[in-house]
């Protein structure tokens, strides 16, 4: 929840107060891969030179390579995530002080002895700027230096601001005063902080980052994988799926998967039986991931799992065949640019030692990410098929009898992905002789041929389906639940 209060101090003062209790469904730093996709941006913003390109330089609000430290720490931030620590301030006061022309943002931060240690303020923009661009100098004995210039424009989503580090006591409020160049641009300043009128929620959402640090990876319980580990896999995976699956855009509203019918649900992990896991290696029925519980305060410490040797050895082979045909599909299709580089680090994360332990989070990985190249490799198997059916000339004739043509439905915005599935369809005639055609059909249109046009004539219908999994995570484990009848892949006259 964010409570938002307004305070009239006068007729020239307005002081906005955020307190964020850090629930998921209302704090934008509380929602899933919030702080994963800021790295992920910083990342992918470095160019073959080793600097940041000009459009992350935009994105981050830097003003020019060389404006500040900022620029240059921000690269250092991309390659140490794993030893960074993040601090959520307590609340944000923001005060607008008219006669000056400032606007003043006071954080309070709890109290932390990792202020002493290269501190990293960072302010992530829910509402980019709506006109115009913005130059605006924040100041502040917190600061090192104490001035430094943003740049902000309509594709700013971030500012980064380098801190000083705390010597002695660790102070535990920062105060940082914002001035626009030129003065009159204020108001736009305003908009995106607190909102473009009174009342509306803050507009921004601040973190501090400490490199330097020992990392915060939390551990849900003994034993279990670290949850940092975890989460950067399924933030890594949602962006791969979203930039290598086809976007889709739908007349009709989404389907919740909720409203399907399903068979009990299975747990995935330790308990698994082999009997499960084997048959879903193997299974070419599509998978969505939902986890629909999880947030960035409700880390994904689940995720383990204990296969035999001879199920890891063929887990291990499946992947490594389906990550040289995901490898030759990204070169041949057109995806996102960072597919190749996205798919190297999923690699990475679930990479299955040759001497594997008994149990592991990386087993547990490696199995989430077979069944999502497996879904990315039918989706672009089933558009392969089509465009060799428009390309053949004989397809005209061909396609008007009945056969297997795709479809692909909305589902539900998940947190991972894919939002949709290719279910398939029917269409087609089914005219003498009939297609895929059982006595029942034949009879019926032997019978209709013989001049009884009453009846209804056989019809292009599916005879034959596959499931659709669905993993989904919530505070008591991960499950799967199968969704028996979804996906069509067998046309029959009927």
């Amino acid at each position: 929840t964010i409570a938002v209060s307004f305070f009239f101090n006068s007729w020239s003062t307005v002081s906005v107060v955020l307190t964020d209790f850090f629930t998921a469904a209302a704090a934008p730093h509380a929602a899933p891969c919030f702080v994963e996709d800021i790295f992920a941006a910083l990342r992918e913003g470095v160019g073959d030179s080793g600097e940041l390109t000009n459009s992350s330089l935009v994105l981050f609000g830097f003003c020019s390579q060389s404006a500040h430290s900022s620029a240059s720490l921000s690269l250092d931030l991309a390659n140490k995530k794993s030893s960074l620590e993040v601090l959520h301030p307590a609340a944000v006061h923001v005060s607008e002080e008219e006669e000056q022309g400032t606007i003043t943002l006071t954080f309070d931060l709890p109290r932390s002895p990792s202020l002493r240690t290269n501190p990293v303020l960072l302010l992530a923009f829910e509402s980019p700027l709506a006109r115009g661009d913005l130059e605006v100098a924040f100041t502040s004995r917190s600061l090192q230096p104490n001035t430094q210039a943003v740049c902000i424009s309509g594709d700013t989503q971030y500012v980064l601001l380098t801190g000083k580090s705390s010597e002695g006591s660790v102070n535990d409020r920062w105060q940082i005063t914002a001035e626009t160049k030129p003065p009159h641009m204020k108001q736009n300043l305003k908009s995106i902080l607190i909102g473009e009128k009174s009342g509306s929620n803050i507009s921004m959402s601040p973190l501090l980052f400490f490199s330097g640090g020992t990392g915060t990876d939390t551990r849900c319980a003994s034993g279990s994988p670290p949850a940092s580990l975890q989460t950067s896999f399924l933030c890594e995976m949602k962006r791969f799926l979203g930039g290598v699956l086809p976007q889709e855009h739908f007349a009709s509203p989404p389907l919740p998967l909720d409203s399907l019918q399903s068979l009990p649900p299975l747990s995935l992990g330790l308990s698994s039986s082999e009997t499960l896991l084997a048959v879903m290696i193997n299974s070419t029925a599509p998978t969505v991931f939902g986890f629909t519980s999880w947030s960035s305060v409700l880390p994904v410490c689940h995720g383990e799992l204990a296969l035999s040797a001879a199920l890891l050895e063929e887990l291990r082979q499946k992947l490594d065949q389906t990550l040289v045909q995901m490898t030759d599909l990204i070169r041949e299709e057109e995806v996102s640019p960072g597919a190749k580089e996205s798919l190297g680090r999923l690699k990475e994360l679930s990479a299955l030692q040759k001497k594997e332990h008994a149990t592991g989070g990386s087993q547990f990985r490696a199995f989430l990410l077979l069944k999502a190249l497996q879904t990315v490799a039918q989706t672009y198997d089933a558009q392969r098929k089509l465009r060799a059916t428009r390309a053949d000339p004989s397809s005209s004739v061909r396609g008007s009898v009945c056969g297997l043509r795709a479809l692909t439905v909305s589902l539900t915005k998940l947190l991972v992905g894919p939002s949709s599935a290719n279910i398939n369809n029917c269409h087609g005639s089914c005219a003498f002789p009939l297609t895929n055609g059982n006595n029942h059909a034949i009879l019926l249109n032997s019978h209709i041929e013989s001049g009884n046009a009453g009846e209804r004539s056989p019809c292009c219908v599916p005879v034959a389906y596959e499931a659709l999994e669905v993993v989904d995570w919530n505070a008591d484990g991960t499950f799967i639940s199968i969704k028996p009848d979804a996906v069509a892949r067998e046309c029959g006259c009927r």
